[in-house]
């Protein structure tokens, strides 16, 4: 009976071709407009490390006071408070890290230096957040404590200095001086960059190189990233870092809810000695966020995307109304047809999956309409969205399927009452009046 009601649905579409391509034409538009926006939005609100975001925390502690805006600590801490906790080992992994920038030089004379965004971090890093390696692996803890010049670098710096090749051993030379390659990373796209939200909210540039950071420290790196000083720091590299400055992110790895809640504690009781060695005036202010609490509070998703999914799903809504009218006076239309077949024995239920059979059939044809209109709203994301953020939404299978379902999932909703009213019509009152 499917193959039959499908024939009668597609008799009675041809039977109205300009009424049936408004159908397909409201419904694709309807849903191409959700389905652009909505991809802006699944980029930018995507979990970019689901493997292991609920373990990763990134830890603050309050050294401004009471008049920290918001009653927030802020986002990053200071040289001596991110050491502390490094030395006091009290989770799986961790790394203090802040983004730093160098200067590649090259042995041809007659190429100019570049500048590399990257970061300096400890080893801890690459295994916590799940860095994929082309070539090589993270350096040593003794690498960390010993100042070792060495250096990962990206998959796009390899191919730019070295040729692509495997360049674990050899060489580059970063603001003057020699470091030697001991791991190439393969491309790493953690979107949004959860551990540095910075720049452009983390769809910015995502860095190439990661040097040790007490390298960095020596090296007086500075930072690339946000800082904040709640005292003057004084002159100096060493008067800055060991300033009440703020710049450095730090993050653990803690496997599981206990471990989160030890940690806490542990922060309330650093801070706590803190104020008793005189250093903060003010009760314990910490947190511990993990990555999707992180990029929540930091409110990564651009506010145009959730209003433009807002108003692009309203537009859908307005879209089935129509739909909905439309497909009411199409059936309804059809009354004297349906009071003959229910007079000659087809049941209420048989009408009923005729007539949404037909419905799903548009659907259909709105939805790979809909595919199209979504090829081509893609291509002008970028007139209202950040390029940097535009660039991440795209076509994939996975997307396409979605146009589909919610065209013809849409179209059956939308066909619920028209359908009823037409499984309604009296076959006595059709038979009598025509």
């Amino acid at each position: 009976m499917f193959g039959y009601y499908l024939q009668l649905g597609l008799r009675s579409l041809r039977r109205n071709p300009m009424l049936t391509a408004l159908m397909i034409v409201v419904i694709g538009v309807g849903v191409a407009a959700s389905m652009t926006t909505y991809a802006v939005f699944r980029a930018t609100s995507g979990d970019p490390i689901p493997q292991k975001s609920s373990q990763l925390y990134i830890a603050q502690v309050d050294n401004y006071g009471p008049e920290s805006p918001g009653a927030e600590p802020l986002r990053w801490l200071t040289w001596r408070d991110s050491m502390a906790l490094m030395q006091a080992r009290q989770a799986k992994r961790q790394t203090a890290l802040y983004p730093i920038g160098v200067s590649v030089l090259s042995d041809d004379p007659s190429k100019l230096a570049y500048p590399v965004r990257g970061y300096a971090v400890f080893t801890d890093m690459f295994p916590m957040f799940d860095v994929p390696f082309l070539y090589g692996g993270p350096w040593s803890a003794e690498d960390d404590e010993a100042r070792a010049r060495v250096v990962v670098i990206g998959k796009d710096l390899n191919d730019r200095v070295f040729g692509g090749v495997n360049s674990v051993g050899r060489e580059i030379d970063l603001d003057g001086t020699n470091f030697r390659v001991v791991g190439v990373t393969a491309r790493w796209d953690a979107r949004p960059r959860f551990f540095d939200l910075d720049v452009q909210k983390g769809f910015g540039d995502l860095g190439d190189l990661y040097m040790p950071f007490a390298r960095s420290i020596a090296d007086q790196q500075p930072t690339q990233g946000g800082n904040t000083c709640n005292l003057p720091s004084g002159p100096g590299w060493d008067n800055f870092i060991r300033s009440e400055c703020v710049f450095v992110s730090f993050w653990a790895e803690l496997p599981d809810v206990a471990s989160a809640d030890r940690y806490l504690r542990f922060l309330h009781d650093y801070s706590n000695e803190q104020r008793s060695a005189g250093r903060f005036r003010w009760d314990p202010n910490v947190r511990l966020r993990n990555v999707m609490e992180w990029l929540s509070y930091r409110r990564v998703v651009p506010p145009e995307a959730r209003m433009s999914l807002v108003i692009a799903s309203a537009f859908l809504l307005i879209c089935l109304v129509n739909t909905i009218g439309l497909l009411l006076a199409k059936f309804m239309r059809r009354a004297p047809e349906i009071g003959v077949r229910r007079a000659l024995g087809a049941s209420r239920r048989a009408i009923y999956a005729q007539f949404l059979i037909e419905a799903a059939s548009v659907g259909l044809a709105g939805g790979l309409l809909g595919i199209v209109l979504t090829g081509v709203g893609m291509m002008g994301i970028g007139l209202v969205f950040d390029p940097a953020i535009a660039k991440l939404a795209h076509m994939n299978l996975s997307l396409l399927l979605l146009t589909v379902a919610v065209a013809l999932v849409s179209t059956l909703i939308a066909a619920f009452y028209p359908t009823w009213r037409a499984s309604q019509v009296q076959p006595a009152w059709q038979l009598k009046s025509n």
